[in-house]
């Protein structure tokens, strides 16, 4: 038997991929696994920053058609690329093991955390959450915006001359780039996006076989976390033109989930937390988004 497991081609989106194939086949050592590159709207257009492009499901659309075609058995995407609903027909498997979720700063060498760059200092991200969640607490940057994968945006801190970027813990991580984190940005200064961290094992709503297949990796906590982060992110009805963010931590039974939402131009910004049962996680992420936007429109 053969699976076909479609992916970006990105560096990053490669070795993510090359990870999850392997822990499937340890768990299914007799099954053969083909890894399939596939271009997305995201891939192709490089020149603007995400939010002029279109919405979430830049980097999912073309993957998804080829799922729905049976082109592909699997897609591998980053969770946090991922729209709030699923085309009709599609559906997550089980979550893997999640990496680090944070942000993190990659700075110039002059420098060691946030709070020793100089006034002014020009830090490079194209994410409207991260500008936002920086300038709250450094006002004083300037922010220069950026797109590419990794080693591009590392690129740039040089090329333009930048004090440093903000990237996700988890692709430099993966990456094996441990060494080139500066510092770890606590999450009461920048909560994560929804599901940051966590990887995306979509298949066909009806295709129970791939369902079992996947059950071997899963990981309790990672599905609750991203229970609850996502039901925040579809109760707000997320996109990739505002601000948004939301965190779930997990104490023994019981977890704690805040949520960012703001407007375009970053003038509001709302940030909640609200705790409960791990039991009721994708509802404590409904509720608090609920609260979040009630608080919203009264800004």
């Amino acid at each position: 038997m053969k699976i076909v497991v479609g992916t970006r081609g990105s560096k990053l989106a490669l070795i993510q991929t090359n990870w999850v194939v392997e822990e499937l086949k340890k768990a299914n050592p007799d099954i053969e696994f083909e890894i399939k590159i596939i271009k997305t709207k995201g891939d192709l257009v490089t020149h603007l920053p995400l939010h002029k492009i279109g919405d979430k499901g830049l980097f999912t659309k073309e993957i998804e058609q080829q799922l729905l075609d049976r082109e592909i058995d699997l897609a591998v995407h980053s969770m946090k690329d991922m729209p709030s609903t699923l085309p009709q027909g599609l559906k997550f498997a089980n979550v893997p093991k999640r990496e680090d979720p944070r942000d993190i700063l990659v700075l110039n060498e002059d420098y060691k955390t946030l709070e020793d760059l100089p006034h002014g200092a020009k830090i490079g991200t194209g994410s409207k959450r991260r500008i936002y969640q920086l300038l709250k607490y450094r006002p004083d940057l300037e922010i220069v915006p950026i797109r590419g994968n990794i080693d591009t945006r590392i690129r740039k801190i040089e090329d333009e001359n930048l004090h440093g970027i903000v990237l996700a813990a988890a692709g430099l991580l993966r990456a094996g780039l441990k060494d080139r984190i500066s510092y770890y940005l606590p999450t009461n200064i920048m909560i994560p996006a929804p599901a940051q961290g966590a990887l995306a094992l979509e298949i066909r709503e009806n295709d129970l076989h791939m369902e079992e297949i996947i059950s071997h990796i899963k990981d309790e906590t990672a599905e609750i976390q991203v229970a609850a982060e996502r039901g925040f992110l579809e109760g707000v009805n997320g996109s990739c033109h505002v601000p948004m963010g939301a965190y779930c931590e997990i104490n023994d039974d019981k977890l704690i989930l805040t949520g960012l939402y703001g407007d375009e131009e970053g003038r509001k910004l709302v940030v909640k937390s609200k705790e409960g049962s791990i039991k009721d996680s994708a509802k404590i992420g409904f509720d608090l988004a609920e609260e979040v936007l009630k608080e919203y429109n009264k800004l």
